[in-house]
């Protein structure tokens, strides 16, 4: 039942919750490197907030050499 209960996100609200600007999130959607979405119409796009929290925990680091890559 996750998926009943999992709230979603419009695009603008989506960039506000992960701090960036709308036209930056819209660029990683053009480009393919930002978090998943979804359609909910020819116009709306939709972002699950545990999506959000997974793309964003990718970019965690301990420090500014980390690379992120396994050693």
């Amino acid at each position: 039942m996750e998926a009943l209960t999992s709230k979603k996100l419009r695009a603008p609200a989506a960039a506000d919750y992960v701090g960036l600007a709308e036209s930056t999130l819209a660029k990683m959607r053009w480009r393919g490197d930002g978090p998943p979405y979804s359609k909910a119409g020819p116009r709306i796009v939709v972002y699950d907030i545990a999506d959000l929290d997974a793309w964003l925990s990718q970019g965690k680091r301990t420090s500014t050499s980390d690379t992120g890559e396994a050693a």
